[in-house]
């Protein structure tokens, strides 16, 4: 068992957490909302510390799931920040989707410092996370890799190295570039159905057992019809991610129509009150649009 700093304690942060306090490891944890560390603290028998600094003294492993570039930013650097009380050879573990670019920063900031660094985004939303299901795509030093990958595996289905630094967040990004493809398709599919008069749910049944069906599909449909959206990943935060693939896109030549389009759906639906809403949301879009 090992000590651990966790460093986030969002909807995703505070499950992931518990799942390493449950599994006997010895966590501390931050968050910048106080209250929230102490809840914590109080539910899984944990400890919390004021800073990201304190939580990582004397730990192993600094863990953080936060929520864009400065953000991680700030639980990194400075004299607060988790490089300041990392020991010489610990290791951070990012599971936030950020930049590359924040990415190579921190990599090299931690590297200087004589600490280790592994780009660690993760899939599969609250429920996830909840479930120690989640899937991770890492990019690092390989043998900062392998003493992390029993850690994460605590709280993933699939944990994988995919190649140096950075490789895990490129990665994400192609995770959301699907996505966003996907829920746009079935959006538009159970848009189509509803205009035809048909019975949506019936034709899921059947089309789900082809060539259509797909996770989104399976887990998110029902809702789509049911006008529930508050099932996992916010229309905020997926703007947040399409915008660094968008970027990312142009330093390297990629061509991403679909995913340009959709991320201004989403912007409308954003416009509609919806920026709390799930992802699936597109669906809301084009019911509005008649």
């Amino acid at each position: 068992m090992a000590k651990l700093a966790f460093l986030g304690l969002g909807v995703m942060g505070y499950p992931m957490a518990g799942h390493l306090q449950a599994a006997g490891h010895d966590v501390c944890v931050y968050n910048r909302t106080a209250s929230k560390a102490e809840k914590w603290a109080a539910q899984h028998g944990g400890r919390h510390a004021p800073s990201p600094r304190e939580a990582a003294e004397g730990a192993e492993f600094v863990l953080a799931c936060v929520g864009n570039d400065d953000d991680l930013r700030s639980v990194c650097l400075g004299g607060d920040g988790a490089f300041a009380g990392m020991d010489d050879g610990a290791i951070f573990v990012d599971h936030t989707t950020v930049s590359s670019k924040v990415t190579a920063e921190l990599y090299a900031g931690a590297r200087a410092a004589g600490q280790q660094f592994v780009d660690a985004p993760v899939s599969g939303g609250q429920a996830g996370a909840e479930n120690g299901q989640l899937s991770i795509m890492c990019g690092g030093d390989q043998a900062a890799y392998d003493a992390a990958e029993p850690i994460m595996n605590t709280y993933a289905k699939l944990c994988r190295r995919i190649g140096e630094s950075g490789a895990g967040q490129m990665t994400k990004m192609c995770n959301q570039i699907a996505i966003a493809g996907l829920v746009q398709g079935l959006s538009e599919a159970l848009h189509f159905a509803e205009k035809a008069g048909l019975d949506g749910r019936a034709v899921v049944e059947v089309i789900s057992q082809g060539a259509a069906g797909s996770w989104q599909m399976n887990n998110r449909y029902e809702t789509m019809l049911d006008d529930k959206w508050e099932h996992g990943f916010a229309v905020d935060w997926m703007r947040k991610d399409l915008g660094i693939c968008l970027s990312t896109a142009d330093e390297t030549g990629a061509s991403l129509p679909v995913t340009a389009l959709v991320d201004q759906f989403y912007k409308d639906v954003q416009a509609m009150g919806g920026g709390r809403w799930d992802t699936s949301s597109l669906f809301a879009r084009l019911r509005k649009l008649g």
